[in-house]
């Protein structure tokens, strides 16, 4: 009799991809499904009220990950949050549900993700106020919002954009994406619809689906080069569990390739340096690194905004009584060219309440708004390594931020179409003054390349959608399945080969749709699968 701990299947990471594949997997009652997460349940207040996710920074849940110096931003170590709980990092972003660009996924050139392939999944998951249509779902789990409780600030920056020569659009996963507007969100009665809310709560309950929270996955386990078990840990207890099927590893872009180089799967000589023993020469695991990379000017206001700390029980009174509060979190933003003659654009914006410093960690208790800019499709190319062989020690991570020069030049014009907004009627109305702004090193002295440079320089950081480390085509093949094993898939954002234009929140959740609908379909290629997925349950 065989005694040991199995399932059909097993996915690692409840993030945003991850949730969407066990959820998904799970609802075929009799499909097996474990699926393991390092941190802890997502219940209760800090992860319900939208405004209170700043407090998850830096925390217990969070990986609280850091880059190596970055050589092009005076060699800071930039932050970059992850969600360490069951959600993932959708437990504690800012809930913007951004898809891209069709230019972006037609770029990619890979069997089966096109944009006209991809969109029914993104409709798949999909319950939008809004209702059906060509672009938009209604029925699915995941619950897309308009904002609520929208601040004056926010509709005066909006104003300002369009005096600046923006065309205002409403919906920025439409027909057209460029145009600025107010971000629809992943919130429910103005609460957060999580990955894990989404796609966990509907199967929740039932035994063909076991979450193994608070367990750290330490290494694949492999027989020959077939996938068959992963070891891990928890609360200081070592095991192996099975897999009959597959495992689906749903890491994120820094854990997944880390996960795969600790199993042996990634560059032989870096494998053999570390004193691993190699599974599978692929050099192109943790290589691919992106991100999108950018800078927000943060200027003082004279109209006052929202709770920024303390007491904010009552704000979250009447955000469970009546869906609206400031700390329901509201952002615009736009997408612009930074050339007319671009076929998409390339540069995004986000507004935001607060003054943000910090790498975008810091708000401060002054009445503000920011800003800014960044890079929609970098061409700057980090990776992710080994720090040592040990499962327990995090990656070693380099962006390589602004190390083609396309990408300051493009960063550079963004920050100028930022000053311009700032200059507009709409907004000057509400701020204390630009001079002083200036004064502060809030904004930059000037619109010369060399004062942007040195803004950039200082305050420029990681917007936390990073991607590539597992890519389609030289990780993984259109069916996300692993190159030169089996048994084995990645599905999250690391297989995306280039950035999207846009927050990857998204994107990562279609990615997941698509893993399951492929393994529960059996689909043998990508394009097979591409135009009917199955109907969710």
């Amino acid at each position: 009799m065989d005694l040991r701990e199995s399932y059909d299947y097993i996915v690692i990471g409840a993030g945003s991809a991850g949730c969407a594949v066990a959820g998904r997997l799970a609802e075929d009652q009799s499909c097996r499904v474990g699926l393991i997460e390092a941190g802890p349940p997502s219940k209760g207040r800090l992860f319900e009220v939208p405004g209170l996710y700043p407090r998850q920074l830096k925390s217990l849940y969070d990986w609280d990950l850091h880059t190596e110096p970055e050589l092009q931003l005076g060699g800071r170590r930039n932050y970059l949050p992850r969600g360490r709980v069951v959600g993932g990092t959708s437990a504690m972003n800012s809930m913007l549900y951004v898809r891209g660009n069709r230019a972006d996924y037609d770029g990619w050139k890979v069997e089966g993700w096109s944009y006209d392939e991809v969109l029914p999944f993104f409709r798949l998951s999909e319950d939008n106020e809004r209702g059906e249509s060509a672009f938009h779902g209604v029925g699915g789990p995941l619950r897309v919002s308009d904002a609520r409780s929208i601040h004056p600030l926010l509709y005066a920056w909006v104003d300002a954009a369009v005096e600046a020569g923006h065309s205002l659009n409403p919906d920025f996963n439409g027909a057209v994406q460029e145009g600025v507007g107010i971000y629809q969100v992943t919130q429910r009665d103005g609460l957060r619809c999580s990955s894990a809310r989404a796609f966990l709560d509907p199967v929740a309950g039932q035994d063909n689906l076991q979450i193994l929270d608070s367990t750290l996955a330490l290494r694949l386990v492999f027989e020959g080069t077939h996938a068959v078990g992963v070891e891990v840990d928890r609360g200081g207890a070592v095991r192996t569990i099975y897999a009959s099927e597959e495992i689906i590893v749903s890491a994120g872009a820094y854990q997944s390739p880390h996960l795969l180089l600790l199993s042996g799967v990634g560059p032989a000589d870096d494998l053999r340096e570390a004193g691993i023993a190699i599974v599978a020469d692929l050099p192109e695991v943790g290589r691919n690194l992106q991100d999108h990379c950018g800078s927000l000017l943060a200027l003082p206001t004279t109209t006052d905004h929202l709770l920024l700390g303390g007491d904010t029980s009552a704000a979250e009174e009447e955000l469970y009584a009546t869906g609206y509060s400031p700390l329901t979190w509201v952002e615009g933003g736009a997408f612009v060219r930074s050339r007319p003659e671009l076929e998409a654009p390339d540069l995004q914006f986000h507004a935001t309440l607060g003054l943000t410093v910090d790498e975008g960690l810091g708000v401060t208790s002054r009445a503000g708004l920011s800003f800014g800019p960044y890079r929609g499709r970098p061409a700057s190319r980090g990776w992710v390594k080994l720090r040592t062989p040990e499962p327990y020690s995090k990656p070693r991570i380099l962006h390589n931020f602004l190390e083609e020069e396309s990408d300051r030049v493009v960063l550079r014009d963004g920050l100028r179409l930022a000053l311009e907004i700032a200059e507009q009627p709409a907004l000057r109305q509400h701020l204390v003054g630009l001079d002083a702004a200036r004064s502060e090193g809030l904004i930059p002295r000037s619109d010369g390349d060399a004062d942007l440079d040195e803004f950039i320089e200082r305050t420029a950081f990681a917007f936390y959608h990073p991607c590539g480390t597992c890519a389609i085509g030289t990780v993984t093949d259109p069916t996300l399945r692993v190159h030169g094993v089996e048994g084995l898939r990645v599905a999250d954002a690391s297989v995306i080969p280039n950035e999207i234009t846009g927050n990857t929140n998204a994107p990562s959740i279609m990615i997941g749709e698509r893993a399951a609908d492929m393994i529960r379909t059996g689909a043998t290629s990508a394009a097979g699968s591409a135009h009917a997925p199955r109907a969710a349950a």
